[in-house]
């Protein structure tokens, strides 16, 4: 029986070199370009640790760079999430100052 494809996007392989291995990884082609951009990102990070790692494995390798790249994230989320605030708070500020010249200027 074959599957409609109306409607659906077909996933298709995308080979991504990762310090001198391949994985082919299913995606979505409206989704390859970012997919490439972090898997060139992601091997960037392994082969910095592998030249200031002693004889690194491929696993050890993988690890370590997920938790930097997840430490990265999670520090410009951490930042991003102090710009929002102080974002709000400069709302704030801004609405009661419009709210006392308006007051001033109704009374």
């Amino acid at each position: 029986m074959a599957e409609s494809s109306v409607g659906t996007t077909a996933n298709e392989p995308v080979a991504l070199r990762l310090v001198d291995r391949e994985f082919l990884i299913a995606c979505a082609p409206e989704e390859r370009e970012g997919l490439l951009e972090s898997a060139a990102y992601l091997d960037r990070k392994m082969r910095e640790l592998r030249a200031n790692a002693k004889a690194p494995g491929f696993d050890r390798l993988a690890v370590l760079a997920a938790i930097s790249v997840t430490h990265e994230f999670l520090a410009l989320r951490k930042q991003h999430s102090g710009s929002d605030q102080n974002v709000t708070e400069d709302l704030a500020a801004l609405r009661r100052k419009l709210e006392a010249a308006l007051d001033a200027h109704i009374k």
